[in-house]
């Protein structure tokens, strides 16, 4: 069963290529980063932040794409750890039916924080055991 996460922190560094964001479990204490780049990372802060650009950014137009499609975008699921490697699914519904779409995280969650309101953020069990073993 995926446990629900929320994004708990966010760090940009200008001097390096790797960025980190913390997600942290809903209903408990466990919490674990994920390096991801520096556009996906500040295009989360924008959205945390509130501002709004001029145009639509890659996400929007992602959000925008799906909408236009007739579908709805529904949650994130990180679904694996291979190698060091976080793998997701961007999850929409369509027809009554959920669909999910392989993702990088960073670019599901990009997109989660793009949604108002956000979508959910769920992590596998033992994804999550894994990661907060391994940050520890």
């Amino acid at each position: 069963m995926p446990v629900e996460m929320q994004l708990s922190r966010i760090i940009i560094s200008e001097i390096h290529d790797q960025q980190i964001i913390y997600l942290s479990e809903v209903d408990g204490h466990r919490q674990f980063p994920i390096v991801i780049g520096i556009f996906e990372a500040t295009s989360i802060e924008r959205r945390i932040k509130g501002l709004k650009a001029p145009r639509p950014l890659t996400h929007d137009l992602i959000v925008g794409t799906i909408r236009q499609l007739g579908a709805e975008p529904d949650s994130v699921v990180v679904s694996d750890l291979r190698d060091g490697t976080y793998f997701a699914e961007l999850r929409v519904q369509k027809d009554g039916e959920l669909v999910g779409i392989d993702a990088r995280p960073s670019d599901a969650i990009a997109v989660a924080v793009s949604c108002e309101p956000p979508l959910p953020i769920f992590v596998a069990e033992q994804v999550l055991d894994e990661a907060v073993s391994d940050s520890l």
